[in-house]
């Protein structure tokens, strides 16, 4: 038998060694705690920077610099981009086109579109082939730094309402009044890489003191009419 004073003194030597060991527990418990809040931190912390960073590569800053045009809200309630091309100009340059409807006249939105394209920087660019082809309506051409911009406003096209359950003929393409649709306008928007703008390239001369003489005269009248024959 032991006695009890032994199984005291194993007591009192036991305890140190049980403290330190919840010592040691209490220790990795924190240190796991603080390990899993750094890795949380830091996949916050880069989360935050990779949304906005994929968020500004998949929309196009022109976007948002046409976004921030002061027009009327009348004058955009509608509105649908398109984009094509590279914005690196990897092949073929990038191609924006937007279109928006206005709900009055296209003189009017006409008038307060090149007004917020001025606020905006924009410059009138005076340049042959625009438009490339006769259009109705109101059609400018504009330039900022390294961008050319179309602007074209218009009626819209309108579309008799059924008669009958069938398809009203148009007899042509002109705006009809009688469609319910047809009031407001339509206003396309095209913004194009300046060096990818064939306006913006020298055009060739057809002066013809730049080409020189015809290399294949035309020969009028006979030319052996004027020749002596020989003795024979």
């Amino acid at each position: 038998m032991r006695a009890a004073g032994g199984d005291v003194a194993d007591d009192e030597d036991a305890a140190p060694g049980a403290r330190s060991e919840q010592h040691r527990q209490s220790r990795e418990r924190r240190r796991l705690r603080v390990a899993v809040l750094a890795l949380v931190s830091i996949v916050l912390l880069g989360a935050v920077p990779l949304f906005f960073g994929l968020r500004t590569l998949s929309r196009d800053p022109v976007f948002d610099n046409l976004d921030q045009l002061n027009v009327p809200a009348w004058a955009a309630t509608k509105t649908v981009d398109d984009v094509s091309g590279s914005r690196w100009c990897l092949l073929d340059c990038r191609l924006r086109e937007r279109t928006v409807t206005s709900e009055k006249s296209p003189e009017e939105t006409a008038k307060v579109y090149e007004e917020a394209l001025r606020g905006d920087g924009w410059r009138p660019w005076k340049v042959s082939r625009c438009p490339e082809q006769e259009t109705k309506g109101s059609y400018t051409c504009w330039r900022q730094d390294e961008l050319t911009l179309d602007l074209w406003v218009r009626a819209p096209a309108c579309v008799p309402p059924p008669v009958d359950g069938e398809p009203a003929i148009v007899p042509s393409p002109e705006p009809s009044a009688a469609a319910g649709e047809c009031a407001g306008s339509l206003v396309s928007v095209k913004v194009r890489n300046a060096i990818d703008d064939e306006r913006t390239r020298p055009q060739p001369s057809t002066d013809p003191s730049l080409t020189g003489e015809d290399p294949f005269p035309t020969v009028s009248g006979d030319p052996l009419g004027d020749v002596t024959p020989s003795p024979s």
